[in-house]
């Protein structure tokens, strides 16, 4: 079984060259989202193959770009920051492929156009069951053991927008706990939940 993560970066810039020096200022809280992204794909000592990674990078006025990291296929991606900002900075610079083109720019990283709504189409159509986190949930340990993959959509440090939330409904809500916590936390907890 394999575990999808989308992750929602509202003003992290979808083009241009990122300020790989001021991640969380210049770059749309760019930091949150990476961390998430190490917390989701990276072990102690290698990287999980069981998961995929989907960054929505809605900020700036042009149309938004999706960014899948494939834990069974990368290549060449570190786990600091930095590092990975640098690669999410080339991609940025790249003509943005049509909706519907998924392209790849190194080995297990692709790019597109395209927002929430996409992705869980593409879910939909590929009979993953899909969550977004939500204090109101369902607790995460009271979830039946998942029988098909899985998404889940973990936002960054906004709340998800109305029409996110909309989009959200055809989900079903889950919680890992009674207190908001950071979007890696909570990743951290679904993998030893699921683990």
């Amino acid at each position: 079984m394999s575990k999808k993560f989308a992750l929602i970066g509202h003003r992290v810039p979808s083009h241009g060259k990122l300020n790989l020096n001021d991640l969380a200022g210049s770059c749309g809280r760019l930091d949150v989202l990476l961390r998430s992204l190490n917390s989701a794909l990276f072990l102690s000592h290698g990287i999980r193959s069981d998961v995929e990674v989907i960054l929505h990078l809605q900020g700036g006025e042009k149309p938004p770009r999706r960014i899948w990291i494939d834990g069974s296929k990368v290549r060449g991606i570190h786990s600091d920051d930095r590092s990975i900002a640098g690669h999410l900075s080339k991609i940025l610079q790249s003509p943005l492929p049509p909706i519907g083109i998924k392209k790849e720019v190194q080995t297990g990283v692709f790019h597109g156009q395209g927002g929430l709504k996409e992705t869980l189409e593409e879910w939909d159509n590929s009979e993953i069951d899909a969550f977004h986190l939500d204090l109101t949930g369902k607790k995460i340990d009271l979830i039946p053991k998942f029988k098909n993959n899985i998404g889940f959509v973990i936002s960054d440090d906004k709340p998800f927008s109305d029409d996110e939330k909309n989009l959200l409904s055809r989900t079903k809500k889950i919680s890992v706990g009674d207190q908001w916590i950071q979007g890696h936390s909570v990743i951290s907890i679904i993998h030893y939940n699921m683990d």
